[in-house]
Parts: C-alpha cells; sequence; structure tokens
C-alpha cells in the first residue's frame, strides 16, 4: 500500500514540476535555516554539560549590595576553595582557576600561549579525557604540567609529549606529565596547558585575604548532598572569616548553566545568554513553520486538480483514513528529498556559518543518534507541512466533485489565508528585531568613547621591560615613532580590579559600599590616552614627587561621591590616604551597553601589567611598529615582540552583538525569500485559475492596472492584517531583548512603519509579477474555446 501511496507521490511529483520545485525548494532552505540554527542552539545550552559529573559541579559567586543594587561577581578569593573543603562535608573536591599567560620555549620556539593555574584534583572533577600519563597524579609537583593535544603537536611536533620539557619566562624548567584531548569547543575552559597551584605560590601569588576576589572556584559537591541545604549553610561563610568586616554572601551556581545565565537582577542569575539562545530557538521554529505554511496553501490552493482523483479513489471504496495516509505520504516524500537537499546545503555553508558565529559546529555523520534525529525531523516536517492538506483534501465530497460542482473554499476567511497572515506575521517579527538589533549596535558605537583609541597600542609586561623601562621610555621618545608612554594596571579596555571601603570628607557608613573601578598609571596618562581633564590636572611623579599618593577621579565618582570642590580632597582606605588632583571626563572602561561607572585612577605607586604608547600619527604605521620593535628587542631579546591595537580590541566588545545581528539578518533573509517563493507559487496558481476571468474583464475594456490591482489586493489585504498582527509580538520580544544593556536604544515607531512598507512592497513585487503577466495575455488565446 505505501509503495503505491509513493509511487502516486512520485508521479504528482514529475507531472507539476513547478509547483514541486517551489515546494521543494521552500522546504530545503526552510529545513537547511532550522538545522543550522539548532546546531548553534544545542552547541550553546550543551554547554559544560559534557562532563560526566556535571550535575554535581557548581561555580562559587559573591553576592553584596553596592551603591544601592545587589550584585553578583564569579570571581572568589583565593582562600574559599580550600575553607570549603575543610569545613563543609558535604563538598568533595573543591578546586581553583586562575589565567596564566607564560612565554614558552622549546628548543628555538617561543611562543606566549594562555594557560590555567588549577589545584591537582581540577582534572578529576571534570574528568577530562586523557591521551596519555596519570591525570590524578599529574600536577602532583610544582614544575610539572599537563597540555592539550593540539598545543604538545604545535609546541614538540608531536602528541607523545609526556617527558618533554618546557621553560616558562626564560626561567623555570617544567616536566609536562599528562596530554589531554583537545578540550571540546562546547566548555568554558579554554586553555593550551595547565600549571600547578603549588607553583602559583611559589611565585607568591597566592593569598588568603577574603577581600581578594580574584580566582574561579568549583565544587564537587557529594551524591546525596542538597543543593539548596549547602547554600543555606554557606551563605555567610565570608562574614564569618572576616568578624563582619566583609558584608557579602557566597553561593554556588550548576556549572551546566554557568554560560547561559550571566545577567543578574536583584541579586539572582536569571539572564543572559539564554535569552538570545531562545530567540534563536523560536527563530528556526518561526522558519520551518514558515516553510511549511508554503507547502499547506499550494497544496490546498491546488485542490481541484486533485478533486477527482479523491472522488474516484472514494466511490471505488478508498477510507477517509487511507486518503489521510495517502496525502501525508506524499508530504513525508518531499520532506524527505527536501531533508536530503537540507543536510548537503548546511554541509556546504558549515564553514562559512562557523566563521559567522565563531563555533566549531559540525554535522556528526558516524552517530547513529544523528541519523535518528534527522529522520525523527524530517517525518515532524513531513506531518506538520502535510497534516493540514490531507484532511483538507480527504474530506471533499464523491457527489460534489464528480458531477462537478466542486469548488475549493473562496470564503472571505478561510485557513488558507490565516497560513498567509501567520506567515508574514513572522517575517516582518523577524524584519523588526533585526532593525533594532542593528540600531543597539550602531547605538553603542556611536555612543561617546572619552578617550581617543586611534593610534595608541599597548603590550604586557614580561622578561626585562619593567628592569630596563626608564631606558626604554626614553629611547621610544626619541624615535619619533612615540609621542607618549605610559605603565599602567591593565590595558584601557579591561578592568582588572574594584574596590570599595572608602571614605571622604561628608562620606557616609553606606558610602563605604559605593564600587569603584581601581585602575593605576604612571605618568603621562592622560597625554597618552587623549583623555580629558575636567579639574585639576594630571598625574605627574617626576613634577611632584607626592604623586605617589594621587588619585584621578572621573565625573560618575565626583557625582556619586557628592563632591563640589573635589580637587584637594582626601579620600581614605582604612589607614592609607589618597589625594584628589584631578578629575577626568568619564570613558567607557569595560562594556559599551553599560553606564559608566564610578573610576579612580592611582599613581605611580601602584602594581603595573601594561605598557600603553601613543604613536606619531605623521609616521606610517609600519614605520612606527619596526622602530618600537627594534627598541624592545634591544632590551627583551628572551621575548618576542607583541602587541594589540587599542581600537581593535574595543571593536571585539561588539564581536557578540554583531553575531547575533549576522544570523539576524542572515535568517531574516532566508525568511523573507521563503515567504516570496510561497507567495509566488500562490498567486502563480490563483492568476492561472482566474485567467478566464480575465479574459472576459479585458473583452470587457477592463485596463492592464485594473486588473493587476484586482489580483493583487487580497494578498496585499493579508500583509497589512499579518502587520497588524505582529507589531505588539515584536515589541515585546525586542523590549524582553533590549532589558539585558543598560545602555539601550529605544523602539522606535518608525521601526515598524519601515518594516511594514518594505514588507509590502516586497509581497507587491512578488505577486504584481505575476498578476501583470497574466493580465497581459491576449483574451484570444485565453478564449478561444468558449
Amino acid at each position: 500500500m505505501w509503495k503505491n501511496y509513493f509511487k502516486i507521490a512520485w508521479r504528482n511529483i514529475i507531472r507539476s514540476k513547478g509547483y514541486a520545485f517551489i515546494n521543494i525548494g521552500g522546504l530545503s532552505i526552510g529545513m537547511a535555516s532550522a538545522i543550522l540554527i539548532l546546531l548553534w542552539v544545542q552547541n550553546e545550552v550543551s554547554m559544560d554539560r559534557e562532563h560526566p559529573k556535571t550535575d554535581r559541579i557548581y561555580r562559587m559567586y559573591n553576592r553584596d549590595t553596592f551603591s544601592g543594587e545587589l550584585w553578583v561577581w564569579g570571581t572568589t578569593p583565593k582562600i574559599l576553595g580550600p575553607t570549603l573543603e575543610k569545613d563543609y562535608p558535604e563538598v568533595e573536591e573543591a578546586v581553583r582557576a586562575n589565567h596564566a599567560n607564560f612565554l614558552m620555549t622549546v628548543g628555538d620556539k617561543k611562543m606566549n600561549e594562555s594557560g590555567v593555574f588549577i589545584d591537582p584534583e581540577f582534572l578529576d572533577v571534570l574528568d577530562l579525557p586523557t591521551l596519555q600519563g596519570d591525570r590524578s597524579t599529574a600536577l602532583d609537583d610544582p614544575y610539572n604540567m599537563v597540555v592539550t593535544a593540539d598545543f604538545a603537536r604545535k609546541i614538540f611536533g608531536t602528541e607523545n609529549a609526556v617527558g618533554e620539557t618546557v621553560k616558562l619566562d626564560s626561567a623555570d624548567i617544567f616536566t609536562v606529565t599528562a596530554v589531554l584531548e583537545n578540550l571540546p569547543n562546547n566548555t568554558r575552559f579554554k586553555a593550551d596547558y595547565f600549571l600547578p597551584w603549588a607553583y602559583m605560590k611559589k611565585l607568591d601569588w597566592d593569598d588568603e585575604w577574603w577581600g581578594n576576589n580574584s580566582i574561579d572556584t568549583y565544587i564537587l559537591l557529594g551524591e546525596n548532598a542538597s543543593h539548596e541545604e549547602f547554600n543555606r549553610k554557606v551563605k555567610n561563610v565570608t562574614r564569618e572569616h572576616t568578624n563582619g568586616e566583609t558584608t557579602s554572601e557566597v553561593f554556588s551556581y550548576p556549572l551546566s548553566q554557568v554560560h547561559l545565565y550571566g545577567k543578574s537582577e536583584n541579586g539572582q542569575l536569571v539572564g543572559g545568554r539564554i535569552v538570545t539562545v531562545r530567540m534563536f530557538g523560536f527563530i528556526a521554529v518561526f522558519i520551518l513553520v514558515i516553510a511549511c505554511i508554503n507547502f499547506m496553501n499550494l497544496s490546498t490552493a491546488r485542490s481541484e486538480k486533485r478533486a477527482k482523483e479523491v472522488g474516484l479513489r472514494k466511490v471505488v471504496g478508498a477510507r477517509k483514513t487511507s486518503l489521510i495516509a495517502q496525502f501525508i505520504g506524499e508530504s513525508t516524500l518531499i520532506a524527505f528529498i527536501a531533508g536530503l537537499l537540507a543536510l548537503l546545503f548546511v554541509q556546504l555553508t558549515l564553514p562559512s556559518f562557523n566563521t559567522l558565529v565563531d563555533k566549531q559546529l559540525f554535522l556528526p555523520f558516524s552517530d547513529f543518534v544523528f541519523w535518528l534525529q534527522l529522520l525523527g525531523f524530517i517525518l515532524f516536517t513531513g506531518l506538520l507541512a502535510g497534516s493540514y492538506p490531507a484532511f483538507f483534501l480527504s474530506a471533499f465530497t464523491p457527489v460534489h466533485v464528480l458531477k462537478g460542482t466542486f469548488r475549493a473554499a473562496t470564503s472571505a476567511v478561510n485557513p488558507r489565508k490565516i497560513l498567509v497572515v501567520l506567515q508574514f506575521s513572522f517575517a516582518i517579527v523577524l524584519i523588526v528585531s533585526t532593525i533594532i538589533i542593528q540600531r543597539q549596535i550602531s547605538h553603542a558605537q556611536n555612543r561617546e568613547l572619552g578617550y581617543n583609541k586611534e593610534n595608541l597600542i599597548y603590550l604586557f609586561l614580561q622578561g626585562d621591560v619593567e628592569k630596563h623601562y626608564s631606558a626604554i621610555k626614553q629611547s621610544l621618545l626619541g624615535s619619533g615613532s612615540v609621542q607618549a608612554i605610559t605603565k599602567s594596571m591593565s590595558p584601557i579596555t579591561q578592568r582588572y580590579s574594584d574596590g570599595w571601603g572608602y571614605s571622604w570628607p561628608g562620606s557616609t557608613p553606606e558610602d563605604e559600599k559605593l564600587d569603584f573601578i581601581r585602575f593605576s598609571t604612571d605618568t603621562d596618562f592622560m597625554k597618552v590616552m587623549g583623555t580629558e581633564l575636567v579639574d585639576g590636572r594630571d598625574i605627574d611623579i617626576e613634577q611632584f614627587p607626592s604623586d605617589s599618593t594621587a588619585i584621578l577621579l572621573n565625573e560618575t565618582a565626583v557625582r556619586k561621591m557628592r563632591l563640589e570642590n573635589p580637587v584637594g580632597q582626601i579620600v581614605s582606605e582604612g589607614e592609607d590616604k589618597y589625594t584628589v588632583v584631578g578629575v577626568i571626563k568619564d570613558f567607557i572602561f569595560e562594556s559599551p551597553y553599560d553606564p559608566v561607572n564610578p573610576l579612580m585612577v592611582f599613581g605611580p605607586s601602584s602594581w603595573y601589567s601594561v605598557v600603553h604608547m601613543r604613536l606619531n600619527p605623521d609616521r606610517p604605521m609600519a614605520e612606527n611598529i619596526a622602530a618600537i620593535q627594534g627598541i624592545f628587542e634591544d632590551y627583551n631579546p628572551n621575548f618576542p615582540f607583541e602587541y594589540n591595537f587599542v581600537d581593535e580590541q574595543y571593536a571585539r566588545k561588539f564581536n557578540d552583538t554583531r553575531r547575533t545581528a549576522s544570523l539576524s539578518i542572515l535568517f531574516t533573509m532566508l525568511t523573507i525569500v521563503i515567504s516570496c517563493l510561497g507567495l509566488f507559487g500562490l498567486s502563480t496558481y490563483m492568476a492561472a485559475n482566474r485567467i478566464k476571468e480575465i479574459g472576459v474583464r479585458k473583452v470587457l475594456g477592463a485596463s492592464v492596472a485594473s486588473i493587476s490591482v484586482l489580483l493583487s489586493r487580497d494578498f496585499l489585504k493579508l500583509v497589512g492584517i499579518a502587520f497588524l498582527l505582529s507589531v505588539p509580538v515584536a515589541w515585546f520580544v525586542m523590549d524582553k531583548w533590549l532589558e539585558d544593556f543598560d545602555y539601550s536604544v529605544g523602539i522606535e515607531w518608525w521601526v515598524f512603519v519601515a518594516t511594514g512598507t518594505v514588507t509590502m512592497l516586497i509581497a507587491l513585487f512578488t505577486v504584481g509579477f505575476q498578476s501583470i503577466k497574466a493580465a497581459l495575455t491576449n483574451p484570444a488565446t485565453t478564449l478561444k474555446n468558449e
């Protein structure tokens, strides 16, 4: 029976090649789009869910009130992990991780690579697969290291690297004791190598200060432990160990949800990446539904062509269920063909798509489960697309059909019109969303930065740079390639430190909870960065030796501190006293989507890790870089010269939203193509059905324009209804998305007007082409047999 159904289905496809092409083309584009999006969504939601013990692994967080708001942050004191493991029996393991970056030297090879300091148990907690060595004991010695297979091949030429040695920063020799499989792309732990925490202690980078929140702490709870009960017990651990001096609370959060829920509201992690993931999940469903609607509309529109077939089958005894099965079988065959084409399309476009989303997505052809999922996806699409046409066609009455009195539904409201409205409603929501996402990016990009990021570079202090800094500075300034140079705590685009607990004349105890970004700098900070002075002067230790305790405040800090005359005021931090010597204009230090936070810039008594240089704009960039490189190589020959452009680093802050925008544009365009493909097919069929009516009208004197309007107007009415229905939905969706940005663009009325106009023009062009073509047909051709 089913064999016969598929034979008939294949004959119908061959007989109606044009409509089959539209159906298969629309479904394949829709299915391919849905597969691409679902691959991305699956990668996002599976982040750190692959670890065998992931249901028991939690990341530790802090929560406290600053500036009247309840904040959450994920860095913790280094002492927290050992304390949890010692004092809380439900904690099976507590492990720490801290970013590391060292110059790796193997023979003549020198390269700066990123790694992580970890407790030895870290590898067992995550259960990372090992190719060589014993991960349980691999980091027992301070001078052992564990590397990934890719890193081993990169630096040693082979992944059989156990026993190989590496020199770190031209100082200590490390031995590779284990090689891990390459870390999966759906994990937050991105590292080329792992170093033991014991080596961090040898560098004197470890401490037991509860106020130093600078590393990540993860715990493995016991199998029978309650996460909620543990959070109740651990809540006040910081307060207990600081005698109440620190008011922050501690809590744990599932590792499997850390990637998706990175935004806090009222002290709870409730938003973040998950909003974008859900949005694109809905888009995948929308696109697939739109493609299926095309199939439904064309199938039901062509009902009169199949009516006699249905009538004859019913007369010879076919039951309604067998007819439904036949039509479902036809749609499933078309979905199967479309699914294979979609799979080919996905495979061909995945490299470009991976570049777009910055992922390493792939189709797991060797995985049997994947093929089952694909088969289920195709069957689901076939059932979704074919269900309504199957029930619609199987309901025909044989008497009316065979007498020739049957006519397809032409009422003002019928399912086909509803489907067209639904289809274009989805498309309009996507168009509005894409425009608003693009406006949000432009809004942030056009925001006043507050410093001059052009011709500004920085490099990290490594090797002998600090030792020879004065000589390097004089050589750079004398070269003519550098106009100004300064050392700082961090790059101007990143926050390394923040702090609270400050007091000043007129401050209250509540002001001690005001959180400041902490940034330290050498002389010529303003000259190098191009920031604007509002009051006072810049820090200058050479001219003013007392500037070792000087600070600069930004405008937001002055406003939050309620200082009318800030210059000369004393700011205290415990026993330490700092003098405000200047006020600088607000500049964007962190996210361009967030408000500017209070900032304190400390003088030369602080810790530095970066050198910033203002380059000579009148010289070619290549000439400037070559001169700087020569000077650094003279004074720091054992370390490669590696630098960063500030403007490029700042541009990276837009990467996530740019990717979101690019995805939105891509799938919005595909949605429009699918919708127009269906509308084109539907209008073609409708025009063909009314070709004799058009001929009669032309004979009676109707113009081409009036006939075109007649054929187009019903479709344009449906698009207009779709617009009215989609506006509130689009507004709600984008309003929720914009909630993730404190500094966000408004939703303007003209966005909806522009979207409605563009959609109407696209629909008019799609339908109008067929309408004009039909209107130009010679009536003698259409009426010659009448």
